[in-house]
Parts: C-alpha cells; sequence; structure tokens
C-alpha cells in the first residue's frame, strides 16, 4: 500500500490493510512516519517515504491548480523513495491512494499489477466535460499539465497521457456508498467495485457510554482539518444547548480552546476528539461538515445529519445527502442558533427520513466492507 499522510486518506483504508495482514499476507505501507503509528497498528510494516504535503498545519491553498500542484510536487518527490525500496523487492501487487500518483507510475514501470483505493468519489463517464474541463481552463493550468506530462515521459510509467494517469485506473475499489456517487449509473462497473465504508468489528477508536437520561444524542463534528470554528461552536452550544431531552457530544478538534466557548451547558460535553462511530451507533442525529468518512459513518450509523460543508467535495457531498432525503444543508455562514435548531428539530420529527436513513443504512451494509474489500484484493493475488 502507497499512501499520503492525510489522515481523510490513510483511515478509509487500514481495516483493509489491517484484514490483508491477519489473513497472512505480507503487507507493507509506504508512507509519511507522522502517521506510523496508524500503519503499524495494523500489522503492517511502515515503509518511511517522506511528503512534502502541507498536512501538518493544514496550509492548503485555495487555488485548485495549486492544490493539485503540491500533489505533483510529491509525486515527484517520492518516487525515488519508492524506488529505493522497491525496485530491488517488487510487490505482487500494488495498493494505492488516490493522491499517491508516484505509485502508479512505480507499478507501471515494473509491469505490476495495482489497485486504487479511493476514499472518495470516482470519475464517471461525462466527467472530463463536467468537472476536468472546468479545471483545465483555470489559470496555471496548461503550465501544470506541461509539467505532470514531463514528469510521466521520465517516471517510466506505461501510461503517459496525463487525463487517463490521474484518472480511474484499470482497478479500483470505492471505499464509499454507492449512494454517495455522483451519476453513479455511469460509474463503469467493469473497473470500479462499490465496496462501501471499510470499518473493523468496532472498538478500534474507543468506546463511548451514552449518559443515564439522555433520551436523544447529537454528535457535532467537523472532521480533523476544518476545525477551527469558534463562532460555529459558540451557534451550536446556543442552538443545542439545555435543549430538553438532548445530550450533546461537541468534537472542537486540536485547533480550537474549549475556553474560547463561553459558559458549556450541562447536557454538552467538549472534546477535541472522539470516537466518532462509537457515538454515532448511539446517536439520533449528526451535525457534520459531509467529509466523505463522515457521509459513510452517518449512513451506517441510520442518523439524519446536518451538514455544513467546509471545502473541497464536502458542498458536493452535502448537496448529495439533501438529495437522499437524509440531511439538510447549512452553510457555515448561514448556520445561526435558530436555523442550527429548526433543522435538528424537523429531520428528527419526519417519519419519512426515518425511512430513508434505515434504508440507506442496509444498502450501505450490504456493501460488503472490509471482508468484501480484502476478498476482491485476494482474487488479483491468485
Amino acid at each position: 500500500m502507497i499512501g499520503i499522510p492525510a489522515v481523510s486518506h490513510v483511515l478509509p483504508s487500514l481495516e483493509i490493510i489491517r484484514e490483508l495482514a491477519a489473513r497472512g499476507h505480507r503487507v507493507t505501507y509506504a508512507n509519511d512516519p507522522a502517521v506510523g503509528d496508524l500503519i503499524t497498528a495494523t500489522g503492517a510494516d511502515l515503509v518511511p517515504c517522506t511528503s512534502v504535503l502541507p498536512v501538518a498545519d493544514n496550509d492548503w491553498p485555495d487555488d485548485p491548480i495549486a492544490a493539485m500542484s503540491l500533489f505533483l510536487d510529491d509525486a515527484v518527490q517520492a518516487l525515488p523513495q519508492l524506488r529505493a525500496v522497491y525496485d530491488d523487492d517488487p510487490a505482487d501487487l500494488y495498493l494505492y491512494d488516490i493522491g499517491a500518483y508516484a505509485a502508479r507510475a512505480l507499478a507501471e514501470s515494473q509491469g505490476r499489477p495495482l489497485v486504487q483505493l479511493s476514499p472518495t468519489f470516482v470519475a464517471w463517464k461525462g466527467y472530463d466535460q463536467d468537472v476536468a474541463a472546468h479545471l483545465w481552463g483555470l489559470p496555471g493550468a496548461d503550465a501544470y499539465r506541461e509539467r505532470f506530462a514531463r514528469w510521466l515521459a521520465g517516471s517510466g510509467a506505461a501510461t503517459t497521457d496525463v487525463d487517463a494517469f490521474s484518472g480511474v485506473p484499470s482497478r479500483a475499489l470505492a471505499l464509499i456508498s454507492r449512494a454517495m456517487q455522483p451519476h453513479a449509473d455511469q460509474v463503469d462497473t467493469g473497473t470500479v467495485t462499490f465496496v462501501g465504508p471499510c470499518y473493523g468489528p468496532g472498538g478500534e477508536q474507543g468506546g463511548w457510554a451514552r449518559p443515564d437520561g439522555a433520551e436523544k444524542v447529537l454528535l457535532i463534528s467537523l472532521g480533523s482539518a476544518y476545525t477551527r470554528q469558534p463562532e460555529f461552536y459558540r451557534q451550536c452550544l446556543a442552538a443545542f444547548g439545555d435543549l430538553p431531552g438532548w445530550h450533546v457530544v461537541l468534537q472542537i478538534g486540536k485547533y480550537t480552546d474549549a475556553g474560547e466557548l463561553g459558559v458549556i451547558p450541562s447536557n454538552v460535553e467538549v472534546h477535541p476528539w472522539v470516537p466518532q462511530r462509537a457515538i454515532l451507533e448511539q446517536a439520533d442525529a449528526f451535525v457534520t461538515h459531509a467529509g466523505m468518512g463522515g457521509c459513510g459513518e452517518g449512513l451506517l450509523a441510520g442518523v439524519p445529519m446536518i451538514a455544513v460543508p467546509q471545502a473541497a467535495e464536502q458542498f458536493m457531498n452535502a448537496d448529495r445527502l439533501v438529495e437522499l432525503g437524509v440531511a439538510r444543508r447549512i452553510d457555515t455562514a448561514d448556520a445561526t442558533a435558530q436555523a442550527l435548531r429548526e433543522a435538528l428539530l424537523d429531520l428528527t420529527a419526519d417519519p419519512e427520513v426515518a425511512r430513508r436513513s434505515a434504508r440507506l443504512q442496509a444498502d450501505a451494509r450490504a456493501e460488503g466492507g472490509t471482508t468484501r474489500a480484502a476478498d476482491l484484493i485476494e482474487q488479483l493475488l491468485v
């Protein structure tokens, strides 16, 4: 497995790695040592591969071409590191994250099979016209494509076309519920298999006990990256603090101090990090930034969601949850205490929302998750 150190890209596939190691396979995982503890806990051997992506300080540029250039920069410097290890000890099969371009170049140069593990949605027929054409029209795109093409030409990769290389390879596992995939009916199912979110048997995040007397539980989490939102958290406290019958768990991340929030109501617990899945299994609603991981966990838990997107594909994810009939979207600027409270009460009182949440939960569980993903990977090793 070859990945990048963004936690939202590491976590989705960890249980697949754990399962493959448990089945007796020799599994190595090339990634930055910053996420080494997560990797070695699965039973895989960490292959240190230093990354230059700005994940430590979360300093991502707003310009999409500039952001894409960072991933190319990372690939350019990662490929020699990977060659130093794997040219003398090639893998029988390479798994790789969508952001790890060097992995595909390495596998193709060695003539080895590879499988993309996508933590988010994949391209569909028409994606080039729907999305990519817009990107390639932005300032700086031509220079980026030229630099990417030059790198590919010298990388040893068999695929030298930039669009083909950065698109879906010949085999991919989408680690998301098919319900979250835009234009799912236009995805090539001969190439892509939706296995749903891949989790373990439970307990790996830690446990959580529902307080006595809590009639309903609300979890609020903006994930791991875009959590410096003290004003939003204060609006949440005003919306849900002392709401009759509700117990609230508020995750504020490592960039916000609880002291900035003022008086914490008695029905609210505040933490920098929480065992999200353990709480969602007992929750009645979820306020989420609509990252793909959070969306998948919410669907698996069968809870209605208030989506407050922060960046990137989260806006599209939020809209998709609304289309599915299990969420309300409230942008951060509009997330007043009144709007948040009204959305929660409306969602949790609507029997149609409950019915749709239950159906999507059943669909997500039927996709197979970790076991199915590992089975499909093993088939390619025969």
